[in-house]
């Protein structure tokens, strides 16, 4: 039973891998160009914020079908969902301010920290997740100070577009990780 095993970890991990090294490239260069106009809550920022969630709902859609088979992927669909409301909310918020913006954004970092971190928990087996489930720690402890930004006498959208960068180095140093029980060891 347990080659039978090795097999089908070592390809799950392989793609939890690749899907990590591009979510870290992804959430860089985001914080870049967003950083870069982030001054003001325009359009082009709030696209660039809307964009975030939705590159989550992708990720968390392939997560889903390349790890169906090590573990049921029902957290991950709950991510997509919470995901597509946390975009939705962030287009609406855009044109109510950046309080509002922070709030969807508080929000939607404190629930999708908390199904990385059970994701984590449940994958710990296969290596490579305690940097998901620090990192989805980190995340609710962020979406609450967003929360607590968005009352601020001037709040900021960098505030938000910094959340990604911490991301970035979790998902790049999960990946690094990953690489033994992806080559089967």
């Amino acid at each position: 039973m347990t080659t039978l095993a090795a097999p089908g970890i070592s390809t799950t991990a392989a793609a939890l891998r690749r899907l990590y090294f591009a979510r870290a490239a992804f959430a860089l260069v985001w914080a870049g160009v967003t950083f870069a106009v982030a001054d003001e809550l325009t359009a082009l920022t709030t696209t660039l914020l809307v964009i975030y969630p939705l590159v989550d709902v992708a990720a968390a859609i392939i997560d889903a079908r390349s790890t169906r088979s090590s573990g049921s992927p029902v957290l991950l669909y709950v991510n997509v969902a919470i995901s597509l409301a946390a975009a939705a909310g962030l287009a609406v918020a855009g044109s109510s301010g950046i309080p509002a913006v922070l709030r969807v954004w508080g929000a939607w970092a404190i629930v999708a920290g908390l199904i990385q971190l059970v994701v984590g928990v449940t994958r710990r087996k296969m290596g490579g997740q305690w940097p998901m489930i620090i990192s989805g720690g980190l995340s609710v402890l962020a979406g609450s100070s967003f929360l607590a930004a968005a009352s601020a006498t001037d709040p900021a959208v960098t505030n938000a577009v910094g959340y990604a960068i911490p991301g970035a180095i979790f998902f790049l140093i999960a990946a690094i990780r990953l690489g033994r029980a992806a080559k089967g060891n």
